[in-house]
């Protein structure tokens, strides 16, 4: 999988990348990581990237040139689909991700800013997707939640300790929230372990764990 994520601030994309399980699969290739740096093709000689809203309003808005531009770039190097992290987007599902883990690549773009202008989102944009009902300060945390979530999906990014076959909201779960966990010591100042958890039973277990799914 290739992710390639236009962002203003490239350095706070890459460190997400840099430890644990995201940097074994970087290692072992099974993801590839590029940022770009919106404003690197800005044309402007001060390389400005936003401009007043016309209808006045608050903040400023994101232009279209060097987005244009980063993206018809981007775009002869990855042939995926263009997603803007926006609130306007579609709400982010497990089953979302399923699909765009079957993908060989994906553009990311991160806006800043009051927001960028419709007529690249009109003209560029594949889709737009959104990681909830809040705004944050720009599209990067965005870019790194919907990332991570396609990563730990590709085949080999994940150990076989660590399968995604029985995440939350994954399709054997019933698209519901796991069922509690519980490590050793069986009994920690008083709080003891399900007894049932201790049984050796597997098919009491797998019963169990079922029966206490969270919605």
């Amino acid at each position: 999988m290739r992710f390639d994520i236009l962002t203003l601030f490239p350095s706070l994309v890459l460190p997400y990348f840099e430890d644990s399980i995201l940097k074994r699969a970087v290692e072992k290739k099974k993801i590839r990581v590029f940022t770009h740096d919106i404003r690197a093709y800005s044309k402007d000689k001060h390389k400005k990237v936003d401009d007043t809203p016309y209808g006045g309003g608050a903040g400023m808005v994101m232009t279209c040139q060097p987005l244009f531009d980063t993206i018809r770039a981007v775009k002869r190097k990855n042939k995926g689909p263009v997603i803007f992290l926006s609130p306007a987007g579609k709400r982010l599902t497990q089953e979302k991700v399923e699909k765009l883990a079957k993908l060989k690549g994906m553009i990311l773009v991160c806006g800043r800013y009051e927001g960028i202008d419709q007529r690249v989102i009109d003209e560029l944009a594949d889709e737009e997707i959104s990681i909830g009902d809040y705004v944050l300060t720009g599209g990067e945390l965005g870019a790194l939640v919907l990332a991570d979530c396609v990563s730990r999906l590709i085949p080999g990014v994940l150990g076989a300790s660590e399968s995604p076959e029985e995440d939350s909201f994954s399709k054997s779960l019933e698209r519901k929230i796991e069922y509690p966990h519980f490590t050793k010591p069986a009994e920690y100042k008083g709080l003891k372990v399900p007894n049932i958890l201790l049984s050796g039973n597997h098919a009491e277990i797998a019963a169990w764990r079922k029966k206490n799914l969270r919605k």
